[in-house]
């Protein structure tokens, strides 16, 4: 099994944001709000201010020999962990949360892209170490988004009656049917023994969501040396309690993003306006928002409220209890680790692109900003398909509508576009026009509205014969819009939706091999995975 990669622009393919597209096209209107572009001299950079900067390695690499002494992972990955001890080592960072099954196929793309751009940098900057690295976002709570997932377009949803942070959840007998659920789907294909029991390795009954997809992430990526980081940890947040207090206190990271929303190019849409306070409290089913009202600190829908100084204490003694929110935990993401790149989707690099005055706050080093690979993958049978419609990758952007039309225009033996005769009729009335002006300026305006009402009916008489042409073409029709429906479930992009088990049951381990020998580190295009 191979596939055969063929790439384009992100701007021709209609599924990317104006905010994102300008900032890979350098646009003027951006660069005040990051510190270095998506290339080598930029990545130099990075490495020059997170240079100056001290970071906790000793701390950061036993904590990560502690979380793995809990599987047996690969040589490559506690090697890398040994490496982060050097000052001349780095990392190339992607974060998500631990949606369960690894949720929609960017979520590995993520990862594959972040391995790629460190084996990049190491050829390019054989001085440097740099090591991939997924940090996990166990602290979310939104159990919705983190909860379902998409298998062979049947969505399945996890219905369990656990509170707080997703990460701290536990497998439940309503999970492990919902696993039962999507094993029977994927049981009878060609690696689905395989992959069943990556699963039950994976996820076992009263085991934390965080570790069990700990343990699936470094099944998957292991042999590329990838370290899983954890974040929910106490030793971290300790490291962490002065920016903690800083913000508890003094919330200045409001204050920060506020300057930086005022500034923002009024053309793009905000991604998060924050808050006055970024933190949540996190304990037991507890993650609620922390805020500060008539001299008390409050957590928010429970009865429980601190003094300053309570606060302070309790910050002292539970440093894990406190959760940074959207604005702050990549401030803790990047004051944790020796980090030059950060991989994201478009959601993602457009809220980073807020936050350089929040680190500016607390003078840390704001990360290359690199946004993450994107893949269509366009299995044999839809290959075929497009082959036989003469539709290239591209095409697939458009809507089926569009598709189609053009696929008609191409194949049909009738005249079916009125252009000359439109060239024609304009021409008509521009005539019309100048010899009605000369007797009467006034009639310029009549010989308009006629002349656009003769447009107009050759233009509703054009679509006539075009529908009437389809009518003739139903089976191409068809055909197109399953394509569609199959390489864009939802209207949406495949990695949007789908999800990786149905890919790996079919392809097993190769698929993973395949994103990865494809996939690209600083030269950002948008990549058909064409099987062959």
């Amino acid at each position: 099994m191979a596939f055969k990669p063929s790439y384009c622009d992100y701007n021709k393919t209609g599924f990317f944001s104006k905010l994102v597209i300008d900032y890979l096209e350098d646009a003027d209107s951006l660069k005040t709000f990051y510190s270095h572009r998506p290339n080598i001299d930029g990545i130099k950079a990075s490495i020059e201010a997170k240079q100056k900067k001290s970071i906790n390695r000793t701390l950061l690499a036993d904590e990560l020999f502690q979380q793995y002494q809990s599987v047996s992972t690969n040589k490559k990955v506690l090697d890398n962990i040994e490496l982060l001890k050097k000052e001349n080592c780095f990392t190339v960072c992607t974060a998500h949360q631990p949606n369960i099954f690894t949720g929609h196929l960017y979520f590995v793309y993520k990862i594959i892209h972040a391995i790629k751009l460190a084996e990049e940098l190491k050829m390019a900057l054989g001085d440097y170490h740099f090591v991939p690295v997924y940090y996990m976002g166990s602290e979310d709570a939104d159990l919705k988004e983190l909860g379902e997932v998409y298998v062979n377009g049947m969505l399945h949803q996890w219905k369990t009656n656990q509170k707080g942070a997703v990460g701290r959840m536990k497998v439940d007998t309503a999970f492990l049917d919902l696993m039962a659920e999507i094993k029977d789907q994927l049981n009878d294909t060609q690696h689905g023994n395989e992959l069943i029991q990556l699963l039950d390795d994976s996820y076992e009954e009263g085991r934390s969501i965080s570790e069990s997809t700990f343990r699936l992430v470094d099944s998957l990526f292991n042999e590329f040396g990838l370290i899983v980081f954890l974040p929910d940890n106490p030793k971290f947040k300790k490291a962490f309690a002065d920016i903690t207090q800083k913000e508890l206190f003094d919330q200045f990271s409001n204050q920060a993003l506020t300057q930086t929303i005022n500034a923002f190019p009024k053309e793009y849409n905000l991604q998060v306006k924050g808050r006055s306070l970024n933190f949540f409290y996190l304990k037991d089913d507890i993650r609620e928002r922390i805020e500060y009202v008539d001299n008390k600190y409050i957590v928010n829908n429970t009865s429980i409220l601190f003094s300053e100084s309570e606060l302070k204490d309790e910050l002292s003694n539970y440093p894990e209890r406190y959760s940074p929110n959207v604005i702050l935990r990549p401030c803790y993401q990047e004051f944790l680790l020796p980090n030059v790149a950060f991989i994201g989707g478009g959601a993602e690099l457009g809220y980073w692109l807020e936050l350089k005055n929040v680190f500016d706050s607390i003078d840390l080093p704001f990360p290359t900003l690199v946004l993450r690979n994107s893949f269509l993958i366009i299995d044999k049978k839809s290959c075929v398909e497009m082959e036989s419609l003469q539709l290239k990758g591209q095409d697939l952007f458009d809507s089926t509508e569009e598709i189609f039309n053009a696929w008609v225009l191409r194949n049909s033996k009738r005249k079916l576009l009125l252009l000359e005769e439109k060239n024609s009729i304009a021409g008509y009335y521009d005539d019309m026009e100048k010899l009605s002006a000369e007797v009467d300026v006034t009639l310029k305006d009549h010989v308009k509205s006629l002349k656009s009402k003769s447009l107009d009916g050759l233009h509703n008489l054009e679509k006539k014969i075009m529908r009437a042409e389809k009518r003739k073409f139903i089976e191409q029709g068809e055909k197109i819009n399953n394509l569609k429906k199959t390489l864009f479930p939802l209207n949406n992009l495949q990695e949007r939706v789908d999800n990786l088990l149905p890919y790996y049951a079919t392809y097993g381990n190769e698929m993973i091999k395949q994103l990865y020998t494809h996939s690209k580190g600083l030269d950002q295009q948008f990549c058909f995975l064409i099987e062959e």
